[in-house]
């Protein structure tokens, strides 16, 4: 098969398996690390990559970058909302939001472990509910 040009530290089996890995490690990164920097440096990726990009690369891109926005949409405004409904000074608000944020936390990383691992393996793979449909 052939190889894409980038080099990205990874020995492709597969055209774009490189860009596939970095894509799932920087949306992992977002989520563990370094918030909001991973991610402008994923959004950067997928504008420079999404004309492209080998298939492989493509999917993974995509996917990391839209699940990336909507794992924000979770955490973020619906957290907020959660403290807008029960008020900052009910025990009862902070119980709700911290459990509403450990799972939905702990849910993006559990399924980017699996989105990573099917990236290294050179395999296309879709978030269950919030994942682009595979084409």
């Amino acid at each position: 098969m052939p190889r894409s040009d980038d080099n990205f530290g990874v020995t492709e089996e597969q055209a774009g398996q490189g860009l596939a890995v970095l894509a799932e490690a920087l949306f992992l990164i977002n989520l563990l690390l370094l918030p909001g920097i991973a991610f402008a440096v994923l959004a950067r990726l997928w504008l420079k990559h999404r004309h492209s990009a080998p298939p492989l690369a493509h999917q993974h891109l995509y996917q990391a970058t839209l699940v990336s926005l909507w794992g924000g949409l979770l955490i973020v405004v619906l957290s907020g909302l959660i403290l807008l409904a029960g008020g900052l000074n009910e025990g009862w608000t902070w119980v709700i939001l911290i459990l509403y944020f450990t799972c939905i936390h702990s849910t993006l990383i559990l399924f980017g472990v699996v989105a990573l691992t099917k990236a290294m393996s050179g395999q296309r793979w879709r978030f269950p509910l919030i994942g682009p449909r595979l084409e």
